[in-house]
């Protein structure tokens, strides 16, 4: 038994974020990457986007009062590319983001989003595109993304998304926290360790 908890849906209002390509130094500036924890990361989610050099707001969804209190992110093409920071996610994560909906995403953001148990579910354009459109004229309205059945439903409409088949199962069976899991199965990692014929036995 483990202690990981299974990611099979999230519901929540939405928050669109437009643009392809965007990357994770637009979604944590670098600057914000010296802490040396992750906690407080939510606030300078998109910084540079949401903030002028004088700290005055820009346009930007994470701005708008209506997506306050959003967990459902819709984004396009490519998201989360650039370099590999664990940072994005978590940045995400602390800001209220349980799932996110897009075209694509890079490899290790998704990757590093699965570390968090924040599914990253794909859809083609125009899905992605209606779905962007619903949120920003019904923000109040809340999104069902269903991971087991990979199903998104909003709007009294359902409709088809895929989650990669490993994440899939990762986050249904609860086995997505990899350091959890070591934990919950120290005894055993103990037990084969000492097995191994070049481990020294803490015996």
């Amino acid at each position: 038994m483990t202690d990981v908890p299974s990611v099979t849906d999230a519901s929540g209002t939405g928050i669109p974020i437009r643009g392809n390509d965007i990357d994770t130094d637009q979604i944590i500036p670098a600057r914000f990457m010296k802490v040396v924890t992750f906690e407080g990361l939510g606030e300078f989610a998109f910084f540079d986007k949401r903030f002028d050099e004088d700290d005055n707001e820009k346009d930007h969804p994470f701005n708008e009062a209506q997506y306050q209190g959003a967990s459902i992110l819709v984004v396009n093409s490519n998201f989360g590319c650039g370099s590999s920071r664990e940072h994005a996610p978590q940045a995400l994560m602390r800001w209220g983001i349980d799932a996110i909906i897009g075209e694509s995403f890079a490899e290790i953001f998704a990757g590093n989003c699965l570390a968090l148990g924040i599914p990253t579910l794909t859809a083609d354009h125009d899905t992605v595109s209606e779905i962007q459109d619903w949120v920003e004229a019904t923000p109040d309205e809340e999104l069902d993304v269903d991971v087991a059945a990979e199903t998104v439903t909003y709007g009294g409409k359902t409709v088809s998304v895929t989650v990669d088949d490993a994440q899939r199962r990762a986050l249904v069976e609860g086995e997505w926290d990899t350091t959890a899991l070591l934990k919950s199965n120290a005894k055993a990692v103990a037990e084969t360790a000492n097995a191994l014929p070049y481990m020294e036995s803490d015996d």
